[in-house]
């Protein structure tokens, strides 16, 4: 888990850059260089997010670093950017649709392998609700966010979708052993 979670100003903070780096780029500029002295220690300190973006209820972009290799508020800005701009599965987000847009951070504890003796061992380390998943094999790897949970809530679906995010069979994880790792994530959304 988060050993200290961000207060309800830094998580304010997070929200709003993450909206005006998207409505920056989308209007041709982009945000001004952060100077980090302004912002609190825990937005300055190395952080891993994924920034999701949803439209209506429905997924609209999300994007993220597994691992922490720059400050968090940079982290989120450039990813509130590629969420809104770079997911392949999605064409770009247009300007009409900001109004629409609602902005969620997952700020990601560190990945830990998680060991596992059969599938059936596998599914029962998992906690739903809790555990961010990846997955990986021959070079592919996936994720999923806790969140993803309230979707597909039976661990062995969860798994079978994860493993063909990462272009591979659905049952892949049943038919020989991966790597699986972990990860727990604090999560907090615009109104």
């Amino acid at each position: 888990m988060i050993d200290v979670p961000l207060s309800p100003e830094e998580r304010s903070t997070l929200l709003r850059l993450a909206r005006r780096s998207i409505e920056l780029t989308l209007s041709g500029r982009s945000l001004s260089r952060l100077i980090l002295s302004d912002f609190s220690a825990p937005l300055r300190e190395q952080g891993a997010s994924f920034v999701t973006l949803t439209e209506r209820g429905e997924l609209r972009g999300c994007i993220g670093a597994l691992e922490a290799y720059q400050p968090l508020v940079q982290d989120v800005c450039e990813h509130a950017v590629a969420a809104a701009t770079e997911d392949y599965r999605f064409s770009p987000v247009q300007p009409f649709e900001l109004g629409h847009l609602k902005i969620e951070i997952s700020r990601l504890t560190p990945p830990v392998p998680l060991k596992y003796t059969s599938p059936e061992d596998l599914v029962t380390r998992l906690h739903p609700l809790e555990d961010g998943v990846v997955l990986k094999d021959m070079g592919r790897r996936a994720t999923f966010l806790p969140q993803v949970w309230e979707k597909i809530p039976d661990p062995g679906t969860f798994l079978n979708h994860l493993c063909q995010k990462m272009g591979a069979p659905a049952d892949l994880w049943r038919t020989k052993p991966i790597q699986v790792l972990i990860y727990q994530v604090e999560e907090f959304a615009e109104e």
